[in-house]
């Protein structure tokens, strides 16, 4: 199985696909084209939004604006990735939004519109990290906050589930 490093082309980007070997999303629920970069305590990754996603038919009807919790969701992929990264054994854990604080939305992000996550660690540890999230359209903050994640045994906690 490739590391994390191994996906990186070239300039130290990771590309679509290498994103979904590292988090387990897909399409159409995918938030994150390309990271641009990564490094132990921040990731800048992009979405490009066109306007032909299904979702701007009903959020707002004839006024597309991008919904403020897939803006958080695309934030919190990029933090799931970042996470990821500092884990050696990461395909044995899962990575679950646990909480949520201090968000703002500082303006609408418009389509077509390429939105940048600019995320930083700010602690991580065996059980948990919290992380600083951005979200920018160009070098307009659009939206941020706090992303408190919890890191558990993929095994253990999927077991309970089902």
């Amino acid at each position: 199985m490739n590391t994390i490093n191994e996906l990186k082309n070239d300039k130290g980007e990771i590309n679509t696909e290498g994103i979904m070997k590292i988090i387990p999303y897909g399409k159409p629920f995918l938030f994150l084209d390309r990271v641009i970069s990564l490094t132990n305590n921040k990731i800048i990754a992009v979405k490009d939004f066109t306007g032909k996603e299904d979702f701007y038919k009903g959020h707002f009807v004839d006024f597309p604006i991008t919904p403020g919790a897939l803006t958080v969701e695309g934030m919190g992929q990029a933090a799931t990735l970042l996470v990821r990264s500092n884990i050696p054994n990461h395909k044995e854990k899962d990575v679950l939004a646990y909480k949520l604080k201090e968000a703002k939305f500082i303006a609408p992000i418009l389509p077509p519109a390429q939105v940048r996550f600019e995320i930083n660690l700010v602690a991580q540890n065996d059980r948990e990290a919290i992380l600083q999230g951005r979200a920018f359209v160009k070098d307009d903050l659009m939206a941020e906050a706090f992303l408190m994640v919890a890191i558990v045994n993929k095994e253990e906690f999927r077991s309970k589930f089902k």
